[in-house]
Formats: structure tokens, sequence, C-alpha cells
């Protein structure tokens, strides 16, 4: 697809502050997790450049952790040599939104509003999805819904939508253990698609990492295809 994929993360789910050091743009995470805090190129770069972003997360308290984009093999080497390790190899998906929102769930399935509702920040907790990360969710700019799932008579899952570009980006999506391979999950897509096509969006997508396979499988089932991917490099023992 034509849209960047990297700039509707971002905006979606951004950092605190960005921060540039030579040809690299330093996220300032606070706790928001991997994305908010990395570093990625925004141009060529050179050795002193990587000097400086090391540098700046060093100064921002944060361990110095690089997205690589598939555009990034001469960064990744250049890292590697540096010691720098992989981790988190990440997938991104997307579909159109009109092939997801087909069908609406059952009545009391799914629920889209803002802001959310005590209870699913109590979710988000439970899936390690604390105070920092919820915090991203907060400063991302509108449109944007936190999408909630019921079934069994209760809550059980969770998950944040924004929007840029016309693509509507899921993020921090949970489900309770005891309600997964229930539907549930698929509901709550099913609702933030028709979210997204009323918001205008022509494209739903969201990231997950290759390690999480039930995931992937959950997702490519639903209708979501790879259409890009990153991996991070980070210090050693900071893993």
């Amino acid at each position: 697809m034509s849209t960047d994929l990297f700039a509707v993360i971002d905006a979606t789910w951004p950092a605190t502050v960005l921060h540039r050091a030579g040809a690299f743009v330093v996220r300032e995470g606070r706790g928001g997790g991997k994305r908010v805090s990395s570093a990625s190129a925004e141009g060529p770069w050179t050795e002193a450049d990587i000097d400086e972003a090391m540098a700046t997360h060093a100064r921002l308290g944060q361990p110095a952790l690089f997205m690589i984009r598939a555009q990034d093999t001469a960064l990744d080497a250049a890292l590697a040599a540096r010691g720098l390790v992989v981790i988190d190899p990440v997938v991104v998906l997307a579909a159109p939104v009109a092939a997801l929102a087909t069908q609406r769930p059952p009545p009391i399935t799914a629920f889209c509003l803002w802001p959310p509702l005590a209870i699913m920040r109590d979710l988000w907790s439970e899936g390690g999805i604390g105070p920092g990360r919820q915090a991203v969710m907060e400063r991302a700019p509108a449109p944007k819904c936190a999408v909630l799932g019921r079934m069994d008579d209760r809550a059980g899952g969770v998950g944040f939508v924004g929007m840029h570009a016309r693509v509507a980006m899921v993020h921090a999506f949970y489900v309770l253990p005891a309600l997964r391979r229930k539907g549930l999950a698929r509901y709550m897509l099913r609702e933030a698609a028709f979210w997204a096509a009323e918001n205008g969006a022509e494209t739903l997508a969201l990231v997950v990492t290759r390690a999480n396979g039930g995931a992937l499988a959950l997702y490519r089932g639903c209708g979501l295809a790879e259409v890009a991917g990153y991996h991070y490099r980070i210090a050693p023992g900071a893993a």
C-alpha cells in the first residue's frame, strides 16, 4: 500500500517528545514501550550520528534502542558490529476496512467509545498495558476510540484504535485468557472496522510480534495480511 504505515504508527501511538540526534529521531517514551522509546534513521547517517543517538538515549535514561525497517540494512549491520542485539521482530498487518466491516457483532458484544471506562483501564493493566502505555493513548490525537469486548456476561477484552491518513491503527489489544478462542477478539476487530469506516478510514492495520503465533493466526484468519515488518536492536543487557 502507498501509505507510510510507520508514519501512521508514530501518529497513532505518539512518543512524549521527539529529539533530533544527527540523522536520527530519538523518541522519548516515559514508560510507553519500545515503539515510543526507539530511534529511527530519517536520512543518510554516519557513525557519529549513531553515537549522538546513543548519547541522547542515555541522557533520557533509556537503553540504546533502534528501530530497523526494511530500508535499514546498512544500519542493522553497523549496530550489530557495535554489539547491539536483535529484539522483538514485528509484523505489520493490514486489510481494507470494507472487507472487515461486513457484519456487525452480536448485540452487547463489542462497543467503541472514548474516553475508556474504568473497567477497560483495569483490563489493560491486567494485560501488562500499564499507566505509561495508557498515557500514550491519552495523547494520541482524535479521532480515536477504545474498544470494549463483552462475553459470558462480563467485560473481557479491550483495544485502542487511532486514525491517521485514512488508516485506523489498532494498538493495545488484549483479551482475557479465559475468553480466548471464543470469537471475542474477532467481534472486537469487526467493531473496530465499523468505527473506522464511520470515521472515513480505508485501511485497518495493526502490529504484532512474530513470536506471538496465536495472535498472528487470529489476525490472518480475520483477513489481515502482512504488509511490512521491522525489528529493534538494543544494547546488550538491556533487553
